[in-house]
């Protein structure tokens, strides 16, 4: 019997269990009053999202737990690299962003690469509340969520943080540049 495209070996899931466990030991601040075996076992229950999380990892993300939602029961992991992770940048917003290129073309969009990672983009929201647990992209910027009347319109927002200070700016959704890409989100 073939393993399926997103099923990771015993070794896979033994690798990213302990990268996970030892990045929520090393910053308590992001998960104050969580236990590391609860997750554990949530995460040992739901091999789907086990490899999500090892995409994110694999492309620099440093997935983390952010907090945990009282009423689905589910932990909430952000990417919590200090910059935006290396192998999701240079990418344009979407698929229709990507299409609409002549040239010069990006190899994938950020929707595109979330949703075959199985994780959502960080909203705006999302991103301030991530920026509350330390600095994240003083040198890099990342797509978020876009409101359809902006995106109706041929833009795209993204964010980054420069002088203390959380900017929210906009773009052409077909743009893309080697200093931006996007943060994912999962509920697990």
């Amino acid at each position: 019997m073939t393993k399926s495209k997103k099923e990771l070996s015993q070794e896979q899931r033994e690798e990213i269990l302990k990268e996970l466990q030892a990045r929520f030991e090393k910053n308590m601040n992001r998960h104050q009053g969580l236990e590391w075996a609860k997750v554990q076992a949530k995460l040992e229950t739901n091999a789907d999202k086990l490899w999500s999380l090892y995409e994110m990892e694999a492309t620099g993300g440093e997935p983390d737990v952010v907090g945990f939602d009282e009423k689905t029961g589910e932990y909430i992991f952000y990417d919590c690299s200090a910059e935006s992770p290396k192998g999701r940048r240079s990418v344009c917003y979407d698929r229709e962003a990507l299409e609409s290129r002549k040239q010069h073309k990006p190899e994938n969009s950020a929707m595109d690469m979330a949703m075959a990672m199985g994780i959502d983009i960080l909203t705006e929201e999302q991103y301030r509340e991530l920026q509350n647990l330390g600095n994240f992209d003083s040198k890099t910027s990342s797509w978020v969520q876009t409101p359809d009347t902006i995106r109706k319109r041929g833009g795209a927002i993204f964010c980054d943080r420069r002088y203390d200070t959380v900017f929210v700016y906009h773009n052409g959704a077909e743009s893309y540049y080697a200093g931006r890409g996007f943060r994912g989100m999962l509920r697990v």
